[in-house]
């Protein structure tokens, strides 16, 4: 099998890659680091079965050879976060909804036998059901939630008319080790373990009494596979723990001192996936609980050594755009 991971040299695609590998796949990873990095890759960059390309999947041209002989497509490339999407939305359309569309174009060209895109559970914006079904409304609060669920509806469009096999899994949370340690404020593991690191109290939003799916990423990585082992297409699907945990009950885990900051607006008081489709039609489920997740995470917090420092004033003036436009 010969499969393609685009954005392979990030937090997700770097695991999955690596899955592939081991499976006995030949990997292609399309990546053009200015998120992912090559240290993601450390342990099996000189795996003979892997090969990886810096290419700018937002230029077609450039990146339609690679996809020639591939069987299985996995699209992750994209750029996330909240702010920096409210920022600049042209540079989101162009990273999540234009590179999509090109992705798909050399994958259709190509012939492959399918494709798994990475959508966002943020797709649903602040839900009213709990666990939230596939079926739930789709209300994106920012321009990231919008773009991800644009490039959603494009691969969905894809496998209706051109007959190209392909699933979309909606991600919860998603956390473990190669988690982003730089760039603009953002996912809560990253904030905090750079916190730990430094001394610093967990600058905790609202109450903490907030809750969130936190999905291990290998299981993350698993579910990928099943979904383009699988003969289901034109599909979309809920990966999650099952369970939901609070702000809270997570800082007790890492072990350290609070301090509480404003609420945001857009942010829902919780994220809790109904996997109960997933679970059937691909018979896959998680496995990794999340206290067992969060011990990984502090196996390895050397990691997060060069992470930026977050504190109340430097998150504020980080998040004012968030606040100016969605409050």
């Amino acid at each position: 099998m010969r499969s393609l991971v685009t954005g392979g040299c990030g937090f997700i695609g770097s695991h999955l890659a690596e899955k592939l590998l081991n499976l006995g796949h030949q990997v292609i990873v399309v990546d053009n680091l200015s998120c992912g990095r090559i240290e993601n890759l450390q342990t099996f960059i000189d795996h003979p079965g892997l090969k990886v390309v810096t290419e700018n999947i937002v230029d077609r041209e450039s990146i339609t050879s690679y996809f020639h002989g591939v069987d299985w497509v996995f699209h992750l490339a994209g750029i996330a976060d909240i702010v920096p999407s409210i920022e600049r939305p042209d540079a989101y359309f162009e990273n999540n909804v234009v590179a999509t569309l090109n992705v798909l174009q050399c994958a259709k060209e190509a012939g492959v036998k399918k494709i798994i895109y990475a959508a966002s559970s943020s797709s649903y914006g602040i839900p009213k059901q709990f666990p939230t079904p596939e079926d739930s409304p789709i209300k994106p609060q920012y321009p990231y939630a919008l773009t991800k669920y644009m490039g959603e509806e494009l691969v969905l469009h894809w496998s209706q008319v051109y007959q190209l096999p392909a699933i979309s899994l909606r991600l919860f949370n998603v956390y473990g080790p190669r988690s982003r340690t730089t760039g603009a404020y953002g996912a809560v593991f990253g904030v905090f373990l750079a916190q730990k690191l430094n001394g610093k109290p967990f600058t905790v939003v609202g109450d903490g009494t907030q809750t969130r799916d936190f999905t291990y990423v290998t299981d993350v990585a698993a579910a990928f596979v099943a979904a383009a082992a699988s003969d289901i297409s034109g599909e979309a699907m809920n990966v999650g723990s099952g369970r939901h945990h609070s702000v809270n009950h997570l800082v007790d885990l890492l072990g350290g001192e609070v301090v509480y900051i404003p609420k945001r607006p857009g942010e829902p008081d919780c994220t809790f996936a109904n996997v109960e489709k997933i679970t059937k039609q691909l018979n896959w489920e998680p496995k990794v609980n999340f206290d067992e997740g969060v011990q990984n995470m502090l196996n390895e917090i050397e990691n997060w050594r060069s992470a930026p420092v977050w504190d109340p004033l430097s998150i504020n003036l980080a998040t004012k755009s968030w606040f100016n436009h969605l409050g």
